[in-house]
């Protein structure tokens, strides 16, 4: 293979940003990413997968981030999380089925804490590095730099750019980043794991990137039928709750208001989680939250009303 040294141009943050937002796209569907989404596919080799862009436990990967986030005395879900460290360190694969350690990692997204956790060590882990590669390989414009960075969180980047001729000096960067993202769709089309073959959409994206000449990520754009935009990359991240405090209202199901959302549902999920219930802790307090919630005051002897008022609310966040 032949390599490329060049004076590296770094990209800007807004450049940076929205190409980090193309692959928080295409890893959780959410401009800023899902920081608490946890994963499990058939046939993924990885196995549990967790956070903004999505690390596995059997990369090794979910491992230093959880470790570095309960390394903060500000982590507020980093006692619950050290107890699991020893069993994500061995890379124990039955944790793809404990409910209880996907639940506090779900809850741990609503800590600022870990979203800055996860923002610094996926940009170590992955931003950074995919940066690097692309300056000493002669890529430079924004787009080329988010493919690279791409395949750097999905994969393989070596093995796809050494089928593709030339290098960005020889052929010019634009040329060979087409050709790079046709051979990376060929290998994805073709592969013999289907949960990549499912994942070509990426390089559908940035063919549709190219074939507009989007090269300098200007912003507004549309990727995957979502906007990146100067309003879209600010704000809280969708799915993490910074309030209700729990104990601030009644959490219930009516039929004429939205479904509660917040971190008191949240910390409810959790408590019934850590009690035993099979709930999701999504932060969304719907019919089956309600359900549960009715099935735990029952089985406490109390009023079966799927009503969490605030002493239930603070029994179970205590």
């Amino acid at each position: 293979m032949t390599t490329t040294t060049t004076t590296t141009t770094a990209l800007t943050t807004t450049q940076a940003r929205t190409a980090q937002a193309i692959v928080n796209l295409f890893e959780t569907s959410r401009v800023l990413g899902d920081y608490g989404k946890v994963t499990l596919i058939d046939g993924d080799t990885g196995h549990l997968t967790f956070g903004r862009s999505q690390t596995t436990l059997g990369s090794g990967n979910l491992h230093g981030l959880v470790e570095r986030y309960c390394r903060n005395a500000g982590a507020r879900f980093g006692p619950r999380l050290a107890a699991w460290l020893p069993r994500i360190k061995a890379l124990d694969f039955g944790l793809d089925a404990d409910k209880k350690l996907h639940n506090v990692l779900r809850a741990s997204a609503d800590d600022p804490v870990m979203r800055e956790t996860q923002d610094v060590f996926f940009d170590e882990t992955y931003f950074q590095p995919a940066m690097r590669t692309a300056g000493r390989f002669g890529i430079q414009t924004p787009l080329g730099r988010a493919v690279v960075y791409d395949s750097y969180v999905h994969g393989s980047w070596g093995r796809i750019r050494d089928q593709v001729a030339g290098t960005p000096a020889t052929r010019g960067e634009h040329a060979w980043i087409a050709d790079y993202v046709k051979a990376r769709r060929h290998w994805l089309a073709t592969n013999g794991r289907a949960d990549l073959r499912a994942t070509v959409y990426r390089m559908d994206a940035f063919q549709r990137l190219i074939d507009q000449g989007f090269w300098g990520l200007e912003l507004p754009l549309v990727v995957r039928g979502q906007e990146i935009s100067a309003l879209s990359l600010s704000g809280l991240p969708e799915g993490c709750y910074d309030g209700p405090a729990p104990g601030s209202r009644v959490i219930e199901v009516s039929a004429s208001a939205s479904l509660p959302r917040g971190l008191d549902v949240r910390l409810v999920q959790l408590g019934l989680s850590d009690r035993g219930v099979a709930v999701t802790a999504d932060g969304v307090f719907g019919r089956t939250s309600a359900n549960l919630v009715r099935d735990w005051q029952r089985s406490q002897g109390l009023p079966a009303t799927g009503i969490a008022d605030v002493g239930l609310i603070m029994a179970l966040t205590a």
